[in-house]
């Protein structure tokens, strides 16, 4: 009998290979939820803390930003701040643990295949389980400010939702790539997430920026996009299209970098972690 012979070997040319992701969704499934449990574990309030750590930093830029130093936006600050940091949340927290998940998981990424893509896209997956809660939270203050929503909410907030998970997801999975060749990137990451946060509108508004140049370089960050659309339902000023059209197309080359360094660097990351 003519035994049969397998050979693994690396695509011979880019591809996302989109059907063995579907076929190892179940594993997705398994490393989101062991995400979860391993960042609430021996926790006493557990999930409770991806309400409470936007909440209380909202109360602290309330009382600085807004009551000390009187900046100005076009609605009630306090939901105005909050709903910058929930979408921060899931932007900074799909980064922080995509970047780390290939290092993290070295010991089954040597022991078993299975698509290395699944690593950071279940963290950010985790992520966005706090942001759901966060979101619910938000509605909450809607009703406690008497802020005012406009029905565009249903489709910007998607919209936005879309950009900040894609925004993430592609930097995510550079660094992720990145970090297991080159170590370096783990501590020049807390750094790079502070510039972000401080280049993103979330406890000032882009429409106090008053030099063009610099206002259209601060949409480079795809957050601010994403923001500018989220914000939109609470107030009636216009949209500055402009820099969320920056935004978009900074994502998405952030996306096709961030997919094809990382399929170049899957054939032989269990050889480096």
């Amino acid at each position: 009998m003519q035994q049969k012979e397998i050979r693994i070997k690396p695509p011979g040319s880019f591809s996302l290979d989109l059907s063995e992701l579907w076929q190892h969704r179940e594993l997705l499934y398994f490393f989101v939820w062991r995400d979860i449990k391993v960042k609430y574990k021996q926790t006493y309030l557990g999930i409770l803390w991806a309400i409470l750590q936007p909440a209380l930093l909202m109360t602290i830029f309330y009382f600085v930003f807004s009551r000390t130093f009187n900046v100005s936006v076009n609605m009630n600050y306090p939901v105005f701040a909050f709903s910058g940091l929930i979408l921060w949340g899931l932007f900074s927290s799909g980064i922080s643990n995509s970047s780390d998940s290939l290092i993290n998981n070295s010991a089954m990424i040597r022991k078993i295949y299975f698509p290395k893509l699944l690593m950071p896209l279940a963290s950010l997956c985790a992520a966005f389980i706090d942001f759901v809660f966060a979101f619910i939270l938000l509605f909450v203050l809607l009703v406690v400010f008497n802020q005012p929503v406009h029905w565009d909410a249903f489709y910007l907030f998607p919209l936005s939702i879309l950009i900040t998970f894609i925004s993430s997801f592609s930097i995510g999975t550079l660094l992720s790539a990145m970090s297991v060749k080159y170590r370096d990137f783990r501590y020049l990451l807390p750094f790079l997430i502070q510039v972000i946060f401080f280049c993103s509108q979330i406890v000032y508004s882009t429409s106090s920026v008053k030099s063009p140049s610099i206002k259209t370089l601060l949409f480079i960050n795809p957050l601010n996009g994403a923001l500018e659309f989220f914000r939109k339902p609470f107030h009636s000023d216009p949209i500055y299209m402009h820099g969320v059209l920056i935004s978009i197309i900074s994502a998405c080359i952030l996306l096709l970098t961030g997919l094809f360094y990382f399929k170049k660097t899957e054939a032989y990351i269990s050889d480096l972690v």
